[in-house]
């Protein structure tokens, strides 16, 4: 007790320092940050400026992008009303929200079993084979991965013709020129290339837990199954929460490579998400406002999902991002 008592009176004399004198004391660790500093403001801060663009009939003509941008007409709240007043705005976010949650309900979970199972393991060769197998997905680009899927699925295919010699079909389904199907691919497809490099947050989680949890637990009788519900989930809960809220805030970002890789003339009335719709008419359409006024609105939902959900999931479990 009087030694915490010790350690509390010295961080609250430390604190009332001059502030002077403590940057002082951390001037070597602030020096290292400068470069993340820099970094932060320059691609991350400074870019913010072009989100005028979203409130102005911005045309790219002779001369900078900046005397563009602010010499543009101001048009206010234009292009978000014709976002939301159009047809495209409901079934863009139909396909967005569809899309990304049922991602998230496939996806969200497999990391964390992968990371339990991986640790109950006791073959190191085979653990580390397990380790490696679910993380080279994820070091494969989507352009590789969506080529990987297109094979898979395709009429001559391995599913085809698992199906056909399970005789749960005659004739090959077209999986890519369905959209009733997209959803589904797209969630699967992101569980396999994401699950293994997900799961190493947990697995680190787990390695943190004291080990006498466990011996305690095989005392009073508990078996495998009992100590991964009782000692493993209960310590991983606050590691779940904090990327669930993250996960969250980004329900509006369905994925612009698997979507824009997979989908096609066929599916596009599911395909078609934001990110997607944001390129179409920005890029390809150049209509940069509208897209960027898109962008804008994607940004500012995701931001406000996260505080609702952060200040929820503070309330509850008194777990918290910030």
């Amino acid at each position: 007790m009087e030694t915490a008592a010790t350690t509390i009176r010295a961080n609250e004399k430390r604190a009332k320092r001059p502030f002077r004198q403590r940057l002082l004391e951390q001037r070597y660790l602030l020096l290292m940050l400068l470069p993340a500093f820099i970094w932060a403001v320059l691609f991350a801060y400074l870019p913010m400026a072009g989100l005028y663009m979203a409130f102005i009939n911005y045309q790219p003509m002779l001369g900078s992008f900046w005397t563009n941008l602010f010499h543009g007409e101001f048009v206010g709240f234009k292009w978000f009303d014709y976002f939301f007043s159009n047809g495209d705005f409901l079934i863009i976010m139909r396909n967005t929200l569809a899309s990304t949650l049922l991602s998230l309900v496939v996806s969200f979970p497999v990391p964390i079993l992968i990371a339990i199972a991986v640790n109950e393991i006791k073959g190191a060769v085979f653990k580390k084979t397990v380790q490696t197998v679910s993380y080279l997905p994820h070091f494969i680009s989507w352009v590789i991965a969506a080529n990987i899927i297109v094979t898979v699925l395709s009429s001559d295919g391995i599913v085809n013709n698992v199906l056909k010699w399970l005789h749960l079909t005659q004739d090959s389904i077209l999986f890519l020129q369905e959209g009733k199907y997209f959803w589904w691919i797209v969630a699967i497809g992101n569980t396999w290339k994401e699950m293994g490099y997900n799961s190493i947050i947990y697995l680190a989680a787990i390695s943190s837990i004291n080990l006498d949890l466990y011996e305690a637990a095989k005392v009073d009788g508990a078996g495998r199954f009992k100590q991964i519900v009782y000692v493993t989930l209960p310590h991983l809960k606050p590691t779940i929460v904090i990327l669930l809220i993250f996960s969250l805030g980004g329900v509006l970002n369905a994925g612009f490579d698997q979507h824009f890789l997979l989908g096609n003339g066929l599916n596009q009335d599911y395909s078609d998400v934001l990110s997607t719709y944001s390129f179409r008419y920005g890029l390809q359409n150049s209509m940069f406002s509208y897209a960027s006024a898109v962008g804008l609105f994607n940004s500012v939902v995701a931001f406000i999902i996260i505080v609702i959900v952060n200040s929820a999931s503070k309330k509850i479990n008194n777990q918290s991002l910030f």
